[in-house]
């Protein structure tokens, strides 16, 4: 006996990989600026990187990260416009943290089933925030990978690179003790902890395509909006206000204490102070629907800070009507202490760093 096959039979379709890169190009090549070269489409990315001989040190900073089970409530109500966000504030606002400019972003999508248009929406959505971000997305790959992943199904993933002068490097390092902590609002849930989110609905067996009066309208499209982008916001505050930023954190996986206490000195701590902002409904509702107070998901959930800026306190007040000029709410929630005290319920140690202590304190407003 005889027999044939071919890639397609095996469920690969190379015809609708062409046809989806055809799709995403014009969207990609918005991204490029002059220090792009070889245009769209090559086996690599090629970036000229000449205007770093203008650095004294140049360093150059990288972050790669995904966007989790974020995907699920995509797939399950057919939007996948705005996940391409998330992925570059996952990645790019990594990046800025240390006072690095982005550079340059690839992606990587992996799915069961090439449908150009779904990867045409997704690859749109990374270049529209890249391009908010004033980051060039040189490449990129779509992996089809039948018998893996189902056919509606796909995941995400990116890595950037960007460029800082040496002594201009942002971090643990700068802060000092009466420095100010200040909190930029989030859009929302961003791109972390929707395995609770998804665990808890599941309890509550309600859809992604129902529509909640608490929520405010449809449950998947609430809980797609797209995370709020900090880079360009950072940047311009560096150039405004040169020398104000000590050190910065972009709250994801690990929630408010973690992430700033990464950024912190060791010896140092702070007190975030709860009754200076209200975490907005979507936390509220799903905090209700779970059974447990707002503080219980505090190491999951932003609960409405996706970014700390920690600062010159001489300068707190200009650095926050920087941020809000730029359309995001910002606050001081505490202030950095070196003075020796017990840390009993603080945060400390998160992601292997050796920084300061942090712990919230106070009830949430109302």
């Amino acid at each position: 006996m005889s027999s044939s096959a071919t890639y397609r039979e095996a469920g690969v379709d190379t015809a609708a990989g062409d046809l989806a890169v055809e799709l995403m190009k014009s969207a990609v090549s918005a991204t490029h600026g002059p220090q792009v070269q070889g245009g769209f489409g090559g086996f690599a990315g090629l970036f000229d990187v000449s205007y770093l001989t203008r650095f004294r040190k140049p360093l150059l900073a990288t972050s790669t990260d995904g966007v989790g089970t974020k995907v699920a409530i995509a797939q399950a109500i057919d939007k996948h416009d705005s996940i391409g966000q998330d992925l570059v504030g996952m990645v790019v606002d990594d990046i800025v943290v240390v006072g690095a400019t982005p550079l340059f972003m690839t992606d990587y999508i992996a799915c069961g089933k090439v449908v150009p248009e779904r990867i045409a929406d997704i690859v749109r959505g990374i270049a529209e925030a890249c391009s908010a971000t004033g980051t060039a997305l040189v490449g990129g790959e779509t992996a089809e990978h039948p018998g893996l992943i189902a056919e509606d199904e796909y995941d995400v993933a990116g890595a950037a690179t960007g460029a800082v002068e040496a002594d201009a490097v942002l971090g643990a390092h700068l802060v000092k003790d009466g420095d100010a902590v200040i909190a930029l609002a989030s859009s929302g849930l961003h791109s972390n902890g929707y395995s609770l989110v998804r665990h808890i609905l599941a309890q509550q067996k309600i859809s992604y395509t129902d529509t909640s009066a608490e929520l405010g309208g449809v449950v998947g499209e609430v809980l797609l909006e797209p995370t709020r982008l900090y880079t360009k916001p950072m940047l311009d505050v560096m150039a405004a206000a040169p020398g104000a930023l000590h050190s910065l954190s972009h709250v994801t996986g690990g929630g408010i204490a973690a992430n700033l206490a990464r950024v912190l000195p060791a010896g140092s701590w702070v007190e975030v102070d709860r009754s200076t902002w209200s975490p907005s409904p979507v936390f509220r509702v799903l905090s209700d629907m779970a059974g447990t107070p707002l503080e219980a998901s505090e190491g999951t959930w932003n609960l409405g800070i996706g970014f700390f800026a920690v600062v010159d306190a001489a300068q707190a007040a200009s650095v926050i009507s920087l941020c809000e000029s730029a359309g995001i709410p910002s606050w001081q929630v505490g202030e950095v202490h070196t003075g020796t005290r017990d840390f009993t319920g603080f945060e400390q140690g998160a992601k292997g760093v050796d920084g300061g202590a942090v712990r919230l304190v106070g009830t949430h407003a109302s």
